[in-house]
């Protein structure tokens, strides 16, 4: 199934804490929005030598592969939260406190190789739970940490989210994919 009739999310279908990443989507068809984005990270990630990928712009900040492993932890929560509300779950669904996830994740002690696998392995299952959504589960919504939210919602957040933590790994961490 093709996602080209499914529109933008609009502001009152998200939390106003995800704004931010939903204005950060550009317009377009939300599934190839991801494939391409999923290059994007991959060839990001090839760039950094491994010997970079403890680096932190400042003590107290994430390591480059704290992000990237943040990102993956951010790419199975927002799938879990789209396949639960796409099935139609009626229970609110939990938030989460990244800096803890990070925080027992020992992500440091992973490869970038690694968490490079486990971004585009979480990365092209969540495309296809989105590919064969029909319109019902597109159309359904739901409760995440108190707040309403709907499934394209969620798949924008996931763009955006990803496409944020690219910019800061651009903008303070100083990586340029090649």
């Amino acid at each position: 199934m093709s996602d080209t009739h499914v529109q933008r999310p609009t502001s009152g279908e998200y939390p106003a804490d995800f704004e931010g990443y939903v204005s950060l989507v550009p317009e377009g068809d939300i599934l190839n929005v991801l494939r391409k984005q999923t290059e994007d990270v991959l060839t990001l990630i090839k760039s950094v030598p491994e010997s970079r990928g403890g680096f932190r712009y400042a003590p107290e900040k994430w390591s480059i592969r704290e992000v990237l492993g943040h990102v993956a932890d951010g790419e199975r929560i927002f799938a879990y939260r789209a396949t639960c509300l796409a099935r139609g779950e009626q229970s609110e669904l939990p938030g989460f406190d990244e800096n803890d996830y990070v925080r027992t994740a020992n992500f440091d002690g992973w490869s970038l190789a690694d968490l490079a696998e486990q971004f585009e392995s979480l990365r092209r299952a969540n495309i296809a739970v989105f590919k064969y959504l029909d319109d019902d589960g597109w159309s359904r919504s739901g409760i995440v940490n108190r707040y309403s939210i709907t499934v394209p919602a969620i798949a924008w957040a996931m763009a955006g989210h990803v496409r944020h933590h690219l910019r800061i790994l651009e903008e303070r961490y100083g990586l340029q994919p090649r």
